[in-house]
Parts: structure tokens; C-alpha cells; sequence
């Protein structure tokens, strides 16, 4: 009953943020920077619950955390400090006064006005929406796994819950209701990941006792001959550390800031937020070994690592406390999906339809467009988690690779050089998509990681070699983009 009361009030308000949003929000800038006018504790959780979702806490926990023991923490440490910090200190202030000179709002319009690319933007608009949401669909489906299994309600019903939620909120306030309901869930996550390490380890008999079996139980759980490489673990705390940066959703959180002089305050909080979260999840994945001898395993004795973290938490915590990590898991969540279905909103309503179809459409007719469309992929979400087509689980696998391999080179050459030319960021595009779905085909699913890296880096050599040998850009257009700068 505690916890069906603590649900529901939680569901409220976030409906109750939304609400108020929507009464600030009148412009179609309002509605998804916020007005650019976000300050730096909201910039800074914001940032930090769209990093991180259920994923982090229930999948990459168990199987990184069985895996690699505790060197699994590394991944935490590349997080905070180069997936948060060093994203905020670098990337932020020129993203912010560039896309101010360039009128941008979105990714593809800001590649787009950078380098005078006519269908730039409808081309990289089309890998958000094809990429991203299949990503949400997935997040929204583990979500109503696990509160079937608490709540003792159906898979269906649930799935209509969380849906339906996340997209009423956002599609009345926009970005100020994400932002908004982001503090409100970034200090839960916080509260309830540390009260989830202190409670294992004091089951575990202390936090010297737990590390000290954690290195003795992890070389005979997991044998070196069948660790995971060296080799994948680089390459998965480059993904998910370097990668961020080039992913739309959380460099939108650059565009909206108030002022740049928070930037600094913004990366400090950012990167501790992050360091706590992630070691959290991180930590509790190499307790498995203090627990347990062995993963859960499917009929064909194939093991079950997304089950790992569930049955850790429903056997060792609290029953009454178990309500708060469900709201841990949700929080985290919720933040992720709005922030997916914003862009994702905005790829057709501002990239496709504004920027190449209509693009004298009114203020009023964008705003509306754009709410209307969050609902519609709210719904797409719904239907892709419901009736659980099979391609999603490569789309989402592929997802991280080939966005950050597109974007990455493009956005932060056109940041720092001004000789990057329209050919090289194409190129770079080209070059970061096709090596993300290739290698991935070629390596496999469980080296994803690796094949993900080498799409992200590959590009930053293309872009520059391609740049050199090819018409320089107009000084007109570097001296409005780099004004200030």
C-alpha cells in the first residue's frame, strides 16, 4: 500500500509540473530550450537524469558488475569526469553563444546553418527519429517489467501508466516541465542511490568486508580465461563517457542555459551527480559476487543479467524500502524518455517539417505541432514496447554508435575549426554511420562497445582530411558563427 501511495503522488506531481509549465510556455524556443534561461543546479540534474536510466541501474549494473568485479568502476569514473565535467567545460559555452549566433535550436539545424548544408538537416533529423525512439520504446518496456512484478498489474496496464504519464507532462510544459520534474527526480535518485549502497554493504558486513570478498569471490566466479577483455572495457567507458557528447538529448542542455558564467558551477555539480549515480549502479553490480555464486539463467542455461540487480534488491532490501528504489528507477527513467521524445518530437516538427517542408509556419502552428507530435511518439513508444518487435533490440544496440558516430566530428569541428568545410562534415556523417552498422554486424552484439568507438573516432580523422582538400567556407558564414567567440 506504501508503495501505491508513494507511486501515485509522485505521478501527480509530475502531471501538477506540467501544468505549470504550459503557463510558461508560449513560444516554440519556450518550449523546447526553455527560453534559453535554465539555471545551473536544474541545467545540471537535467544533464544528469537524461545519462542516466533504468538501463544504467538494472542491465549494465548486473552484467558489467559480474563481469569485470570491480573494475566495472572505472566506467563511474570516466562518466563523471569526461562524459560530465570535462562535456560542460569544453563543449558548453561555445554551443551556447554558437547556436545564439546561428539561430539554432536543434542539432540538425545547428549542422545545417554551420556548414550551409541543404538536406544536412533533414538527413541527420531522419537518424534521430529512426534511432532514438526504438531506445525509448525499450526503456518504457523494461519500466513496466518491473512494475508488474512489484504492483501486481499487468504488463499492458503499466506500459499505459508510464506512457501516458511521461507524455502529458511533456507535452504540456516542454522543456520547463522536464527540467522542472528532472530536479524533483535528480534528488531522489540521489537519496535513494546512496541509501541503496548503505544498506548492502551494511548486509555485506561493512565496506572493507564487501571489497575484500568482492576480490577474493571474482577471479573464482569468473575465471580469467573467461574475463572480458581489456580491450571492450576502454571501449565501453569511451562509449558511454565520450560518447555524450555528441548525443542530441543532453547537448540540448547546452543551448538553454541562462548564462555562461554558471557553466562552471553546472560541470562541478553534473560530474558529482554523476560520480554518485554511476558508482552506485557500478558498485552494487561487483556486490553481486558478495551475494550470490552465479547469475540467474534462462531454460537453455544462458544467463540472465538484466534479472541480476531485481533479485539482489528484492532479497537483501527492505520490503518498505523497495518502493523507494522503484521510484529511483522510475525517476531516472522518465527523465531519459522525456528528453528522447523531445528530440525525437523536434526532428519533424523543427528539422523536417519547419526547416524543409513549411518553413513559414507560424509560432503558434510550431508550438502546437510540436506538442502534438511529443504525444505521438509518447504512443509510438508505446506500440513498439507493446508489441515487441523483434528489430528493436538491434536498433537499440546500434542506436548509441550511430548517433554519437554521425554527430560527433561534424558538431565539434564545427565548434573549434573554422576551415571544417560542408563535404568533410558530410563525410564525417557517412563515414561514423556506416562503420557503427557494419562493425556492428561484423563484431557482433558483445562487441558493440568496440564497434561503437571505432564509428566515433574514425570520423575525426575523415572530417579534417576530406576539409583540407575541399573548398574552404565563406567568410561570411564564419565570421556570424564564431562572433563572440
Amino acid at each position: 500500500m506504501f508503495a501505491i501511495v508513494l507511486l501515485s503522488l509522485f505521478l501527480v506531481l509530475m502531471i501538477g509540473v506540467g501544468i505549470w509549465g504550459m503557463k510558461k510556455t508560449v513560444t516554440l524556443n519556450d518550449y523546447f530550450l526553455g527560453g534559453r534561461s535554465i539555471g545551473p543546479w536544474i541545467s545540471a540534474l537535467a544533464f544528469g537524469t537524461s545519462y542516466f536510466s533504468a538501463v544504467v541501474f538494472i542491465g549494465f549494473a548486473g552484467k558489467l558488475g559480474w563481469g569485470y568485479g570491480l573494475n566495472c568502476l572505472w566506467i563511474a569514473v570516466g562518466n563523471a569526469l569526461v562524459g560530465s565535467l570535462l562535456a560542460w567545460l569544453v563543449l558548453a559555452r561555445r554551443t551556447r553563444r554558437m547556436t545564439q549566433n546561428l539561430d539554432a535550436m536543434t542539432m540538425p539545424e545547428f549542422l545545417h546553418e554551420r556548414y550551409q548544408a541543404k538536406y544536412m538537416k533533414l538527413v541527420t533529423s531522419a537518424l534521430i527519429f529512426f534511432f532514438l525512439i526504438p531506445y525509448s520504446s525499450s526503456v518504457f518496456k523494461g519500466l513496466s517489467y518491473l512494475f508488474e512484478a512489484n504492483f501486481n498489474i499487468s504488463y499492458d496496464t503499466a506500459l499505459i501508466i508510464m506512457v501516458a504519464i511521461t507524455g502529458i507532462y511533456v507535452m504540456m510544459g516542454g522543456y520547463f516541465a522536464i527540467t522542472m520534474t528532472d530536479l524533483i527526480k535528480g534528488f531522489i535518485e540521489l537519496a535513494g542511490a546512496i541509501a541503496l549502497v548503505c544498506i548492502l554493504v551494511g548486509k555485506a558486513g561493512g565496506l572493507s568486508s564487501a571489497v575484500h570478498t568482492i576480490m577474493i569471490k571474482y577471479p573464482v566466479h569468473v575465471p580469467p580465461d573467461k574475463q572480458p577483455s581489456l580491450l571492450l572495457l576502454g571501449s565501453l567507458i569511451f562509449m558511454t563517457s565520450f560518447g555524450t557528447w555528441g548525443m542530441p538529448q543532453l547537448v540540448q542542455k547546452f543551448y538553454s542555459i541562462k548564462e555562461e558564467g554558471m557553466i562552471n558551477k553546472v560541470a562541478l555539480v553534473t560530474m558529482f551527480f554523476a560520480l554518485i549515480i554511476t558508482f552506485s549502479a557500478y558498485f552494487t553490480g561487483a556486490m553481486t559476487h558478495v551475494f550470490y555464486d552465479a547469475p540467474p539463467v534462462m531454460a537453455n542455461g544462458k544467463p540472465l543479467f538484466d534479472r541480476f540487480i531485481p533479485t539482489l534488491l528484492t532479497a537483501q532490501l527492505p520490503h518498505g524500502f523497495m518502493a523507494v528504489i522503484l521510484l529511483l528507477v522510475l525517476s531516472a527513467s522518465m527523465s531519459t524518455l522525456s528528453s528522447l521524445i523531445l528530440i525525437s518530437a523536434s526532428s519533424v516538427a523543427i528539422d523536417m517539417y519547419k526547416g524543409h517542408i513549411n518553413p513559414a509556419i507560424s509560432k503558434e502552428n510550431s508550438l502546437s505541432m510540436m506538442r502534438f507530435l511529443s504525444g505521438v511518439f509518447a504512443a509510438l513508444s508505446y506500440f513498439l514496447a507493446k508489441y515487441d518487435i523483434g528489430i528493436i533490440i538491434t536498433l537499440m544496440s546500434l542506436s548509441w554508435g550511430v548517433i554519437a558516430g554521425a554527430f560527433l566530428a561534424p558538431y565539434i569541428y564545427g565548434l573549434f575549426w573554422k576551415r571544417v568545410t560542408r563535404a568533410g562534415a558530410n563525410a564525417g556523417i557517412v563515414t561514423g554511420v556506416t562503420l557503427a552498422i557494419v562493425l556492428f554486424y561484423k563484431l557482433g552484439p558483445a562487441n558493440s562497445p568496440i564497434a561503437s568507438s571505432i564509428a566515433m573516432i574514425a570520423p575525426f580523422i575523415v572530417v579534417p582530411l576530406v576539409s583540407l582538400f575541399t573548398q574552404p567556407p565563406q567568410k561570411e558564414l564564419i565570421d556570424k558563427a564564431f562572433n563572440g567567440i
